[in-house]
């Protein structure tokens, strides 16, 4: 759940949605303890938010994921959070029996309407599923 290498004023998530289900963590600690969200954590120093969000599904759920465009950002003076888009590549979810204790898709549908499922997340699904393109990230280089 973190190392000296994390850092911890940037986190990102992802809503992969396939097949009409959205993937979702039963997560194990803090406010969120026994609430399924959607996967996602810290970025680490050196890592674009794209790579933490590739690499966070991995360890979390055992799916591999593209994100594909930002659906929402919350920031202040002291950290920043991002949500993507992604699209599922590949893999069967699989808990990580640390950071979630079940991993599963779940019918959109159902999980706007269950107690268990966090109104951030809600929202984060709603947002996927709308027309709104959201934002895209285009690669470049600095000089």
């Amino acid at each position: 759940m973190g190392n000296e290498n994390t850092n911890w004023g940037q986190s990102d998530t992802g809503v992969v949605i396939n097949g009409g289900k959205v993937l979702l963590a039963r997560h194990t600690y803090g406010g969120g303890n026994g609430k399924l969200i959607v996967p996602g954590g810290y970025v680490e120093h050196g890592e674009t938010p794209q790579h933490a969000l590739v690499r966070e599904y991995m360890e979390e759920t055992g799916i591999t994921i593209e994100p594909e465009n930002i659906i929402g950002i919350r920031f202040n003076m002291h950290d920043w959070y991002i949500a993507f888009r992604a699209k599922y590549i590949s893999g069967e979810p699989i808990s990580d029996n640390d950071e979630n204790s079940e991993v599963l898709w779940i019918d959109v549908n159902e999980a706007l309407i269950r107690e268990d499922v966090p109104e951030l997340t809600k929202k984060l699904i709603q947002s996927a599923l709308s027309n709104d393109m959201g934002l895209r990230f285009t690669d470049y280089e600095s000089k």
